[in-house]
């Protein structure tokens, strides 16, 4: 039964982050809310959401966020207002445009050049048996045992 208590405490553990005080009366706004806070990444713990983590910047910011939303604010205002000011870094999922597209793109445009690199080299260093007498080429056949 102790197991289970623990296991139990451990997968709720995120549900800890948000703390009661800073809820909204409000569930529909409440719900809008811990939606966003999914989407914002925690500057201190990075790859965790600010609805996740314990820190207390994070904290701040799903206060803020809060604030947001009670002063009448749409989801996209207040996401455009929390990457005013913290930066395209507050987004989990930064959107593919503008100076974005490039990170994007970067990856597979340099798989393609490392591809094309490798297959001219490969097609380079081909043995070339043109130049060869009927002599060779009947020597390298029976040394490649073809």
């Amino acid at each position: 039964m102790k197991r289970l208590a623990i296991i139990v405490m451990l997968l709720a553990s995120p549900l800890w982050a948000v703390d009661p005080n800073e809820m909204l009366d409000d569930p529909v706004l409440e719900d809008r809310a811990r939606a966003l806070s999914q989407e914002l990444r925690c500057p201190v713990c990075r790859n965790e959401s600010i609805d996740e983590s314990n820190a207390a910047l994070a904290q701040e910011l799903r206060i803020v966020l809060r604030e947001r939303m009670v002063a009448g604010d749409t989801d996209q205002e207040a996401l455009d207002f929390m990457v005013s000011r913290y930066g395209e870094f507050v987004l989990l999922r930064p959107d593919a445009r503008g100076a974005n597209l490039i990170l994007w793109l970067a990856a597979p445009a340099l798989l393609l050049i490392a591809l094309g690199i490798g297959w001219s080299t490969i097609r380079a260093k081909r043995p070339v048996d043109k130049d060869l007498s009927e002599a060779e080429k009947a020597e390298l056949e029976k040394i490649l045992g073809s």
